[in-house]
């Protein structure tokens, strides 16, 4: 398993905010001290301007570099262009892995689902996995499966591949929720809604729903949102998954037969280290401890 990270990711916080540094210190911590499941540690790349360009519109990356908070939850963080530029080289690093033969993950923040083509929103400030996907279109790849199973809809993801030929977007997610979108389907966008309060069973069947669509679509590559905020202890949710659900979910991914890459999206659990290398394992085709 390839794992993209920095160390730079952690340097940004605001008091109280959920999106924190632990995320991604307390992940790497736990994946280090593990021994089951071999990793080799890489970096991101530097995303070419033209990659953030298919994504986002040239004004939105001018707003990036300016003064001021674009919500309540998305702060202007000192650099942060420069932090939301490194999650989306994490993941065309994980989309040339995986293009490769290499099943890789992003473990970078910011994330991205929310990032529409021209607004920060969500606690994301670049869509990396769709920057990823448009690349690898781009670049040769025919059809491209995106599953986002971060308990959130990925509205931003959505808005920038609606429409797109040779693109599938299936998100799992709960709804009422933030941020109020994924009601329906449209075009070439699938929405698998969960109530709050559900049982885990009730969340697997809706990834379950997603991974038949993708099936069905038969994509040469599949990228994924991994946001594991629909565990029962998340602070921003009201889900009931498990460890043993998310090792199911990354096994399930793996017996798709297809090339994929993940990217860290939510997850706001102290438990989260433990939930990625619960996914992990499952995309590894190891057994759940």
């Amino acid at each position: 398993m390839k794992i993209i990270t920095d160390q730079h990711c952690t340097l940004y916080s605001a008091p109280g905010h959920p999106e924190r540094p632990s995320r991604i210190t307390g992940s790497v911590e736990r994946l280090r001290s593990q021994s089951d499941l071999p990793i080799e540690w890489m970096e991101p790349l530097q995303p070419p301007e033209k990659s953030l360009l298919r994504a986002h519109t040239r004004g939105h990356l001018k707003r990036l570099a300016q003064p001021g908070d674009f919500d309540g939850d998305t702060p202007n963080y000192p650099d942060i262009f420069d932090h939301a530029r490194r999650s989306a080289g994490g993941a065309l690093h994980a989309l040339e892995l995986a293009r490769n033969g290499e099943p890789a993950f992003s473990l970078l923040r910011p994330p991205g689902h929310h990032a529409t083509p021209e607004r920060a929103m969500g606690f994301c400030y670049l869509n990396s996995i769709a920057i990823a996907v448009l690349e690898a279109q781009a670049t040769g790849t025919g059809k491209v499966a995106v599953l986002d199973f971060d308990v959130h809809h990925g509205n931003g993801t959505e808005a920038i591949l609606l429409g797109r030929d040779e693109t599938l977007f299936c998100s799992a997610h709960q709804y009422p929720g933030y941020p109020g979108t994924g009601t329906a389907d449209v075009k070439n966008c699938r929405n698998f809604i969960v109530p709050p309060d559900s049982p885990a069973e009730i969340y697997r069947a809706a990834c379950e729903g997603a991974l038949d669509a993708i099936r069905r679509f038969k994509p040469e590559l599949v990228a994924v949102s991994a946001g594991f905020d629909a565990y029962r202890g998340d602070p921003l949710s009201h889900q009931a998954m498990e460890a043993r659900d998310f090792h199911w979910l990354g096994r399930a991914i793996r017996e798709l037969e297809v090339p994929a890459f993940g990217v860290l999206e939510g997850g706001y659990s102290d438990d989260l280290p433990e939930l990625i290398l619960a996914w992990l394992s499952g995309l590894a085709g190891l057994a759940h401890r």
